[in-house]
């Protein structure tokens, strides 16, 4: 494990790693420093990133899950805790967009699994990790939402509801812990180039957009031990 950087020897666990907004904070952690503890469904994607984050000299520790097993996230914390003891970063970045529908024409099921990954699945890595940040000397929850969760957009709303609903949990978390060494925030990328956006807006052109690399200093910065905010929604 690399002792350089501003993540030396530190520990960040990055769900929704293989593409997109997850693959590049892996990419950035892993130069600053971090070992990294990658979680997607994909295992070849996973591979992918951690070719990338071994060209460049970091580690990580590839973990093939699908959100939507909550035992297997509550079975995570307790193989983060007995291979590293303590987690430094969490970030919950792993989503999916659900059905874009009139509310009265979305399938019960799609909605239970939009809400089960953007919100369940999250209070879920919460809950297993909370005793492995609080190991950390500067323990740091990052979850990505989106500017939906604020502004009303039709057609959005089992993705909308879920955003709302995972801020003001991390909301929660942030106020319960404020006299602990513990920091959650909230960060909406905004206008990225993702698979989700694509899937989003299928007529727009990706390259007329910023690549998810153009928000990793931000994260990075939340990341940090030296960060004070606490319960925010930052904008990328």
């Amino acid at each position: 494990m690399a002792d350089g950087g501003k993540l030396g020897g530190r520990i960040a666990l990055i769900t929704g790693a293989s593409r997109g907004i997850g693959a590049a904070v892996a990419r950035r952690f892993a130069a600053e420093g971090a070992h990294l503890v990658l979680v997607a469904r994909s295992q070849g994607g996973l591979e992918e990133v951690d070719d990338a984050v071994t060209a460049q000299g970091g580690t990580a520790t590839l973990v093939p899950l699908d959100l939507n097993d909550l035992e297997g996230i509550d079975r995570l914390g307790g193989a983060i805790n007995e291979r590293f003891g303590r987690l430094d970063v969490l970030v919950g970045n792993g989503a999916i967009l659900g059905p874009l529908s009139p509310l009265h024409h979305v399938e019960a099921k799609a909605w239970e699994e939009v809400l089960r990954v953007n919100v369940t699945a999250n209070w879920r890595l919460l809950r297993t990790c909370d005793p492995l940040l609080r190991q950390s000397d500067a323990g740091r929850a990052i979850f990505v939402t989106s500017g939906v969760a604020r502004a009303v957009f039709p057609f959005w709303g089992p993705y909308a509801t879920s955003k709302a609903a995972l801020e003001m949990m991390v909301k929660v978390y942030a106020k319960e812990n404020e006299k602990s060494a513990i920091r959650a925030n909230i960060l909406d990328p905004g206008v990225v180039a993702t698979g989700m956006r694509a899937d989003a807006f299928p007529g727009e052109d990706p390259a007329s957009l910023p690549p998810p690399e153009a928000i990793t200093e931000r994260f990075l910065d939340l990341a940090l031990p030296s960060c004070r905010e606490t319960g925010a929604v930052i904008q990328a």
